[in-house]
């Protein structure tokens, strides 16, 4: 039965505050694999052409390596840039999923390890049958690794322009100052976390000033544990100031600075 399946997680912080995050469904996620599957074809046939070479002086040399260049390419891919893309592969960078900790946690390495290794029970017999039966039939659309390691996937929908400018703020940013720790802070920042974020600063007014103060500071801390700012630019900067800040740098092109009087 299917009756208590959900197409979204919702998450639920201590100041009950509710976010919804969006899952992946069987379709998308295969599609997702179907990108994955080509790069790391492409790849292999690439370096199975290198690995030719060691067979004109030792046949059984040469078979061995292209049997554990299969395993590391079939497996090391989804490891290395799950975990360096923060839960995305190229395929589900392009169709906009990520893994995630099914409590909406930090993604753990060992999680990334144990998805990834039960991949191949995954897609036994053949194309991810016995995967794709068990993710049709999951409440929140989870393969066995999914299971097993505690994760998710969820869609990452692009949060547009206009909604950060709901927010009807022109204040000046400290953080603009540093172009440096600003950009590597887009290059760090999720889009699941902006959009967490930006729901945040949005639904503002709905909150208990104390759950407020203490959503913004946790906020700010784990923006400011990303990427570490000059004192000068976060000094007398309050919690949801700076959290505004940061949604202004994510979602803003740089802007000239008003208080130096560029043009």
């Amino acid at each position: 039965m299917r009756s208590d399946r959900t197409s979204s997680l919702n998450i639920r912080t201590p100041e009950g505050i509710e976010f919804s995050l969006t899952l992946a469904g069987p379709l998308v996620r295969f599609l997702a694999v179907l990108i994955d599957t080509a790069c790391i074809t492409c790849a292999t046939s690439l370096l199975r052409t290198v690995l030719h070479l060691f067979a004109i002086f030792s046949l059984d040399l040469g078979i061995a390596l292209m049997v554990l260049a299969n395993f590391l390419l079939s497996v090391g891919y989804g490891i290395i840039l799950e975990w360096f893309w923060r839960g995305q592969t190229l395929g589900k960078r392009l169709l906009r999923l990520r893994v995630m900790d099914e409590q909406g946690l930090h993604l753990q390495f060992g999680q990334v390890v144990l998805r990834n290794l039960l991949r191949t029970v995954d897609a036994m017999p053949l194309l991810y049958l016995l995967g794709g039966a068990i993710c049709f039939f999951s409440p929140r659309n989870q393969r066995l690794g999914d299971i097993a390691a505690g994760t998710i996937i969820v869609r990452t929908p692009e949060v547009f322009l206009s909604n950060f400018e709901r927010l009807g703020d022109d204040k000046y940013n400290s953080l603009r100052d540093c172009p440096r720790p600003a950009s590597r802070l887009r290059q760090k920042i999720t889009g699941q976390e902006a959009s967490i974020a930006l729901r945040a600063v949005l639904r503002r007014d709905e909150m208990e000033p104390d759950a407020r103060c203490e959503l913004f500071a946790g906020l700010a801390e784990h923006f400011k544990s990303l990427v570490k700012f000059p004192a000068e630019a976060c000094e007398g900067v309050a919690d949801e100031r700076y959290v505004r800040n940061v949604l202004d740098i994510v979602y803003n092109a740089p802007k000239p600075d008003r208080r130096r009087g560029v043009q």
